[in-house]
């Protein structure tokens, strides 16, 4: 499939119903009829003004501004107003502290989904649903959202978000090393096992075999593919947990496998030649691509279990907007879904696109980045964490509890896995 990345025209799907606009900052949801602001506006009259929340930076911000200006040149009469929070804990922090008063919140936000579960209960989150399906400025035949991202962005059943910045995780290994030490690319754990082990017996232990860059991530994935979801009933000391834990733990503790500790990322010691393969984040590759250039070459494959993880933010519009802005920011959200939009998007940031076509496509594929190339199969069957209660909490509790865990190889497993349940169980329950 080919695409105009830069052709204006191409911005008509937004541009034919935005044809002026109207109100400047959001209004009260009490200042208006219920009904009358749930109705879905076709056809904009006037000036609108929307505020786009999010935590995008370097390359990242210059392409959403580059992108949001082609929506605006195609769609005169709405004006975005893209106001950059820093970082994703200082959004969170901006959206909590801001939600009791909904008249100072955005238009729209970039958020992770468990941030806005309490919103979404509390019905401070537009239903995208009528929108999508409208006759006039639906989605009609513009591409669909692959449906695992799509279904990322529902909470409690409703589609309340559009995907975003979006990645999954893949295997980065070093092509000399795998040369030098002859050895295959692992497609299962079993294999990854057996390979770090290799290589790290050859190196007479200069060279670490293999490490995940996020704990939470292992645990979580490793747990789907055994069946279990993060749920209130998540048992640490299950026996498909344990055998989870032994895996990295017996790795870490003979040297074959290590975690990133004070290097934060992974992708440091890989870049450095002290660690062969790491397990992260596609989002990530930009940074391993400039620091291994002239060292050594690099590839991007399937992370090595069958099931893997969908992660990153969405977008979400906020109750408080008038039914203007509302139908403003649902054709800024459809338009960086469209296909040309995500081809600029994913080549320019490194995030996964959320449309197949993309994903598919020779331009993408030949952008020079290893990841596009094996990105469709390594994101064949995605999931989302859950969406629940304190979801948040005991996702982060287990990068903690697997870092203590890994952090004492030389301690009895059994009783470091009892000792750290209490804290996954109460995280989970609290």
């Amino acid at each position: 499939m080919k695409f105009k990345r830069f052709a204006v025209t191409s911005l008509a799907v937004a541009a034919t119903f935005a044809l002026a606009a109207c109100g400047g900052g959001n209004t009260d949801s009490s200042s208006e009829d219920k009904g009358a602001k749930d109705s879905v506006v076709t056809e904009i009259t006037e000036e609108t003004n929307i505020t786009f929340w999010h935590a995008m930076n370097g390359a990242q911000e210059e392409e959403l501004t580059r992108l949001t200006n082609l929506f605006m040149e195609a769609n005169p009469n709405i004006k975005v107003e893209l106001q950059n929070q820093s970082s994703y804990g200082d959004l969170q922090a901006k959206i909590n502290s801001t939600l009791p008063s909904p008249k100072d919140l955005p238009t729209l936000t970039q958020a992770y989904p468990g941030w806005l579960r309490d919103a979404a209960l509390d019905n401070m989150l537009v239903d995208l649903d009528p929108y999508m399906s409208n006759e006039t400025i639906g989605w009609g035949e513009q591409e669909q959202i692959i449906p695992s991202l799509l279904d990322g962005a529902k909470i409690e059943g409703k589609q309340v978000g559009i995907p975003f910045n979006k990645s999954t995780e893949m295997l980065f290994y070093n092509v000399d090393m795998f040369e030098e030490y002859d050895v295959e690319v692992p497609t299962n754990f079993e294999e990854l096992k057996e390979v770090s082990k290799t290589i790290y017996e050859k190196s007479e232990g200069k060279v670490v075999g293999a490490g995940f860059d996020s704990l939470n991530n292992f645990y979580a994935i490793g747990m789907k593919n055994r069946g279990v979801d993060l749920s209130p009933e998540m048992d640490l000391s299950s026996p498909e947990s344990k055998e989870l834990i032994n895996y990295y733990f017996e790795g870490v503790k003979e040297g074959y496998f290590r975690i990133a500790g004070s290097d934060k990322y992974l992708s440091g010691p890989f870049a450095n030649e002290q660690l062969a393969i790491y397990i992260g984040s596609t989002a990530g590759e930009g940074y391993t691509a400039t620091d291994t250039k002239g060292k050594f070459e690099y590839n991007a494959v399937n992370r090595p279990e069958a099931i893997n993880l969908q992660q990153g933010t969405d977008l979400y519009m906020f109750d408080s907007a008038s039914k203007e802005q509302r139908t403003a920011a649902y054709l800024l959200m459809k338009f960086l879904a469209t296909p040309e939009s995500q081809l600029g998007w994913a080549i320019a940031t490194g995030y996964m696109p959320i449309v197949d076509s993309v994903v598919q496509s020779d331009e993408y594929k030949n952008s020079g980045m290893k990841v596009p190339v094996s990105l469709g199969e390594a994101t064949t069957e995605l999931f989302s964490i859950p969406v629940i209660e304190n979801g948040d909490a005991a996702y982060n509790e287990i990068r903690v509890i697997m870092e203590n865990i890994l952090a004492n190889p030389t301690k009895d497993l059994d009783a470091l896995i009892e000792e750290s349940a209490p804290l996954l169980e109460s995280a989970l329950n609290q």
